[in-house]
C-alpha cells in the first residue's frame, strides 16, 4: 500500500509517494525546476495562478508514477500541504475567477489594522488570537473593495491546499485549521467568525464545507483520476498549512514541542495547549492539525518573508553558476560577526514580526577595502538567524520556550553556518530529519484514511540524522553579532 503527499509552495510543488508499511520515499519529484513565477503588479504584492499549481502538480506526479512503476491501486490515499494564507476564489461552476493573493502579499495589511482598531483589539485577540491583519479574510476584503464586479461573481473561496483538493474530488472544502490561518475562525465560541464577517460585509455562505483535517473528504473524480493517472478509489485524507503540516511531518503535536523551516520564508513553530498570543500580533496564533475544542492544540507561528529568498538573491547577483555548497564555503571564511557586515534580509514584502512595516533588506558596515564576497554570504545567513532570534524573544514573552528544534535537513539547514549560528545564539539544540512537507503530508494522509491507528504508529520510521548542539566557547561571539545587528534593525524600524 502506498500513499501521496502533495506539497503546494510558491517556489514549487513537491510530490511524494511512500510505502505505507515502512514510511520509506519510494519517489519524489518537484516543479517548476526553476522557482515558480510570482506577479508583482506592484510593489508589496503577489499573485500565482491556482492553474499553475495544478500543472505544475501534474509534471511531478507524473516524474514519481513513472519512476515508481507502482499498481495505481495501490495508492491508497493522498495528503495535501500548502503555501498558507492564499486567497482562491472560484464561481458556481468552480472556476477561479481571479489569480491568488499569496502569503506574501501586503495589499491587505491596512484594511486588517482597521478592522482590529473598528472590532476592537481586545475582542479581536480573545475570540480570533490575532489581528485580522494581512491575512485571508482581508486579502477578500480588498477584492471586495477594489474589484466589485469580481466579488460579486465569488461563490466560494478556499485556501490553496482547498482549491487542490477540489480539483482532486470536485467537492469544495475546507478545515478549522484552514480557517484559523485565514483569521476566520472564532475560538472563544468554536465557530466562524462573524465578527469579523459582519465588519468586512461578507456573508458565511462563500466558507465551503467543513471537514476535519484527518479524515476521507472524498474520493478522486473520474476527471481527475483520468487527468492525473490514478485510480477513483484513492481518496484525500489530510490537508495542512505548510508550517502545521511541517511540525505534523516532524512528529511536533504535543505541548513544548518546537518545529522550523528555512525556505523561501522562515518559520518558527511551537505548540501549545493553553491560548497564547502576542497582543501585537507579531507572532501568530492557528488551530495546529491536531487541535479541538475540548483538546486544544495551538500552534504559534512566526514567521520571516525574507528567508531563503535572500540567499537565492545573492546567488543570482554572484552568479547562477556558483552552487550553495559553494556559497557556504566562501561564507565559512568570513569569521562570526561577519566582521562588522549586517544584513537586514527583510525584502520580501511586510513583516508582521515588524508590527507588518515593509522596511526592504538592508546592508550596512561593509568596508570597500575589506570586505569580500564570503563576508556578504556569511552576514546573509546571519541576518536570517538573528531575525529568528529576535521573533523567538516575543515567542518567549508568550511563554513558547525553546530548548530543542526540529527541522528538516533541508533547504537553509543544510547550511552548517545557518545551523551552527542559531544553535549558537538560541542556546537550543537542532535536531534534523529524513522528513520535508511532502513526505509529511503522505504521512498524515495515512493517519487521515485509517491506515495508521495513531500518530506514533505514522512516525514508527521518523529518522534523526544530526544533532547539533550549541558551542558555548562562541556564544559571546554570537550575542555580539547580533545586538551589533539587533541596533541596525532598531535605526530602520524608526
Amino acid at each position: 500500500m502506498h500513499l501521496l503527499g502533495f506539497d503546494i509552495g510558491s517556489s514549487s510543488v513537491k510530490v511524494s509517494l511512500i510505502q505505507g508499511e515502512t514510511g520509506a520515499v519510494v519517489a519524489s519529484s518537484f516543479h517548476p525546476k526553476q522557482e515558480m513565477k510570482i506577479t508583482a503588479h506592484k510593489a508589496g504584492w503577489a499573485e500565482q495562478a491556482p492553474e499553475l499549481w495544478w500543472e505544475n502538480l501534474k509534471l511531478a506526479l507524473a516524474d514519481v508514477l513513472n519512476a515508481s512503476k507502482v499498481d495505481r491501486e495501490s495508492i491508497e490515499a493522498i495528503g495535501i500541504s500548502y503555501q498558507m494564507h492564499g486567497l482562491v476564489m472560484v464561481d458556481k461552476n468552480q472556476e477561479v475567477i481571479r489569480p491568488s493573493i499569496i502569503w506574501c502579499d501586503s495589499r491587505a495589511a491596512a484594511i486588517g489594522d482597521r478592522a482590529f482598531e473598528e472590532i476592537g483589539g481586545q475582542r479581536c485577540l480573545t475570540n480570533l488570537l490575532n489581528s485580522p491583519g494581512n491575512f485571508t479574510a482581508s486579502k477578500l476584503k480588498w477584492v471586495k473593495d477594489n474589484e466589485p464586479e469580481l466579488f460579486a461573481r465569488v461563490h466560494k473561496i478556499m485556501l490553496p491546499g482547498d482549491y487542490i483538493a477540489m480539483k482532486l474530488t470536485g467537492a469544495a472544502q475546507t478545515t478549522v485549521s484552514g480557517l484559523s490561518e485565514g483569521i476566520m475562525w472564532n475560538f472563544k465560541e468554536n465557530r466562524l467568525a462573524d465578527l469579523l464577517f459582519d465588519n468586512y460585509g461578507f456573508s458565511s455562505e462563500i466558507i465551503p464545507e467543513i471537514v476535519p483535517t484527518f479524515a476521507s473528504s472524498g474520493q478522486l473524480s473520474e476527471s481527475a483520476a483520468k487527468e492525473l493517472g490514478l485510480s477513483t478509489k484513492t481518496k484525500v485524507s489530510y490537508r495542512a498549512g505548510d508550517q502545521p503540516n511541517n511540525a505534523l511531518s516532524l512528529n511536533v503535536l504535543n505541548p513544548g514541542e518546537i518545529a522550523t523551516t528555512a525556505g523561501t520564508s522562515g518559520v518558527v513553530y511551537g505548540v501549545s495547549d493553553e491560548v497564547k498570543y502576542d497582543p501585537q500580533s507579531r507572532v501568530n496564533t492557528f488551530a495546529h492539525v491536531n487541535h479541538s475544542a475540548v483538546d486544544p492544540r495551538l500552534g504559534v507561528l512566526l514567521c520571516i518573508n525574507g528567508t531563503g529568498i535572500l540567499n537565492a538573491w545573492l546567488k543570482r547577483m554572484i552568479g547562477e553558476s556558483v552552487s550553495y555548497e559553494e556559497m557556504n564555503e566562501l561564507a565559512a571564511g568570513a569569521p562570526i560577526g561577519s566582521a562588522g557586515v549586517s544584513i537586514l534580509p527583510f525584502g520580501n514584502g511586510a513583516e508582521r514580526v515588524l508590527n507588518n512595516k515593509n522596511i526592504g533588506s538592508q546592508i550596512s558596515g561593509v568596508n570597500f577595502n575589506i570586505h569580500q564576497k564570503g563576508h556578504l554570504l556569511r552576514a546573509a545567513q546571519e541576518g536570517i538567524v538573528f531575525s529568528f532570534k529576535y521573533g523567538m524573544d516575543i515567542m518567549a514573552n508568550i511563554g513558547i520556550n525553546a530548548s530543542v528544534i526540529r527541522a528538516g535537513k533541508a533547504n537553509m539547514f543544510l547550511s552548517p553556518i545557518f545551523r551552527n549560528t542559531l544553535a549558537g545564539i538560541s542556546g537550543a539544540t537542532i535536531e534534523l530529519y529524513n522528513t520535508d512537507g511532502s513526505v509529511g503530508a503522505a504521512r498524515g494522509a495515512g493517519v487521515g484514511s485509517g491506515y495508521y491507528k495513531s500518530f506514533e504508529e505514522a512516525f514508527t520510521n521518523l529518522k534523526k540524522l544530526e544533532v547539533i548542539e550549541p558551542d558555548s566557547s562562541k556564544s559571546a561571539e554570537y550575542t555580539d553579532a547580533y545586538e551589533n545587528w539587533k541596533i541596525q534593525l532598531e535605526k530602520a524600524i524608526k
